[in-house]
């Protein structure tokens, strides 16, 4: 419930993080839906060509970074973390997905305090404790359904986790949109290269799982469009990322931002007929409460322990 007394400013920013999140859970269904036609790499090079001279045009002349070996870094953290979440998205529940990934704070606090040396207080362990129980509930790593991809995100959400830090630490002076302009350069690096391998050198799991071992697919009329659509989508979350997060009280737009749980179980519903059971619910409730705990920090250290990537990562 947002309070009466809150500025407009503050409003603005967790509509926008709350529109936000819902077009990231819309992303990571457009990419689980085009798994079924196009290969990783096609998404990774083609999406980031189309959103690249937008993201050119938005950053204002402010396109080449300022600590170039460190950002360079963080793009490849980042180009690895969307490895292992796109990896295994076709074969897991978006609902699955969403709540490991979203353990990332968690290991932001783990880090920060090996590497940055900032205090972590009691009810931070404590946080980061529920969070990875409630991991354990949604994986089930004893039940009957369980395999090792159902680990993946939770990498994903390490690396994510590793970028963060990095964004901080080292490339806390650089615009947004370089950042983005350097993740997607990364991106059609990466998505190139792979590319390029499975095509000279056909893999022989192309057959059992295409959309990481497999070539290119043709294009048409519907390939391009949803290409398109997710090219606006990482243009439209990177500035809605960058621009909540400008707002008065950060911590409070963060805890808002937990809001892309549901939206990927609303989305895995519309897309897929997806309906998360029990044990999942149960571990995305902890995994919020955990992520909201995390938040509660004192007011000098509140600016600075949780940052959001400035682009979002995307």
């Amino acid at each position: 419930m947002i309070s009466p007394a809150a500025s407009p400013s503050l409003k603005s920013g967790i509509l926008t993080i709350l529109l936000t999140v819902f077009a990231m859970a819309l992303t990571d269904a457009f990419v689980k839906f085009a798994s079924a036609d196009m290969t990783l790499w096609q998404i990774y090079v083609c999406r980031s060509l189309l959103a690249l001279p937008v993201l050119v045009m938005l950053a204002k002349g402010q396109v080449w970074p300022k600590a170039v070996g460190w950002v360079t870094l963080r793009s490849f953290a980042l180009v690895a973390m969307y490895l292992a979440i796109y990896a295994a998205i076709p074969l897991l529940d978006l609902a699955v997905v969403a709540a490991s990934l979203y353990t990332g704070p968690l290991f932001i606090v783990l880090l920060s305090a090996i590497f940055l040396r900032e205090t972590v207080t009691a009810v931070q362990w404590g946080a980061v404790a529920l969070g990875f129980l409630g991991v354990l509930f949604v994986v089930r790593p004893n039940g009957a359904d369980f395999t090792v991809l159902s680990l993946i995100p939770v990498i994903a959400a390490f690396l994510y986790a590793v970028a963060a830090v990095l964004t901080r630490a080292k490339c806390a002076h650089e615009a947004p949109a370089s950042l983005a302009i350097s993740l997607n350069l990364a991106l059609i690096l990466f998505g190139s290269l792979a590319s390029l391998w499975f095509w000279a050198a056909p893999s022989s799991h192309a057959a059992f799982y295409p959309f990481l071992f497999g070539i290119w697919s043709s294009f048409d009329i519907r390939t391009i469009g949803i290409l398109c659509i997710m090219a606006l989508l990482i243009v439209g979350v990177s500035l809605g990322l960058a621009k909540a997060y400008q707002s008065p009280r950060p911590q409070v737009i963060a805890t808002f931002d937990y809001a892309y749980l549901i939206f990927a179980a609303f989305w895995g519903f519309v897309f897929f007929r997806e309906v998360p059971d029990l044990w999942t619910v149960a571990g995305i409730a902890l995994i919020i409460v955990a992520g909201i705990a995390v938040l509660v920090q004192p007011p000098n250290a509140r600016a600075s322990k949780l940052d959001r990537l400035p682009d979002g990562g995307i």
